[in-house]
């Protein structure tokens, strides 16, 4: 496959583009994360997310400890082509380290982030 799509992309200057992870199924976002050419390129090969780890600096495959892994359904560019969109099926349900659905489960309540969703997997029991 010819990887000139990969040079539509405006990546940052740090050679990053941000990712919002969306369920195919209901449009619910579950997760943001960062990726570099080679882990955009592996992901379209692979059909599961390969994200790019800022904190430890090397390629994450999704799912690679937990086991839930993001299936990519499609994969969308916006208009200012500088955020990738995933619509994703998320392997297990999970896609938060924490255990939840997602990792946007903290609303603001009263001035407080407040806790509105369930954890469904304790995280000591997914991480070993």
């Amino acid at each position: 496959m010819n990887n000139s799509w990969l040079d539509e992309v405006r990546w940052t200057a740090d050679g990053l583009v941000p990712v919002i992870a969306q369920l195919a199924s209901t449009g619910r976002v579950v997760m943001f994360a960062w990726m570099n050419r080679e882990s955009l390129r592996l992901t379209v090969e692979k059909g599961y997310a390969v994200y790019w780890s800022r904190s430890r600096q090397r390629l994450w495959r999704k799912g690679e400890e937990s086991g839930h892994q993001q299936k990519v359904i499609d994969i969308q560019l916006d208009c200012d082509e500088d955020v990738i969109l995933l619509k994703i099926e998320q392997v297990g349900g999970i896609a938060c380290h924490t255990g939840r659905e997602s990792c946007f489960y903290r609303s603001l309540v009263d001035g407080q982030w407040q806790a509105k969703e369930p954890v469904l997997k304790d995280p000591q029991t997914i991480y070993k």
